[in-house]
């Protein structure tokens, strides 16, 4: 079993000793996540557009079909 303390020991006694080597391993190991979350928001942001389209399309076609009943 993975002995948390001990890690953390490492891990602090690590960042004293090289604090640009262990910023360095974070911001790659923290890199392909980001771009994954930019990704999911940019294609959740189309969903969205399209979604709204969508819906403003059927709204405008029901209130034409409105206007020519009353007609």
């Amino acid at each position: 079993m993975i002995d948390i303390r001990a890690w953390a020991e490492y891990v602090v006694e690590w960042a004293a000793k090289d604090p640009y080597g262990l910023l360095t391993t974070v911001i790659l190991a923290l890199t392909p996540l980001l771009f994954a979350s930019a990704l999911l928001s940019w294609k959740l942001a189309k969903m969205i557009e399209a979604r709204d389209k969508e819906q403003k399309k059927k709204l405008r076609r029901q209130e034409n079909l409105a206007k020519v009943k009353r007609n």
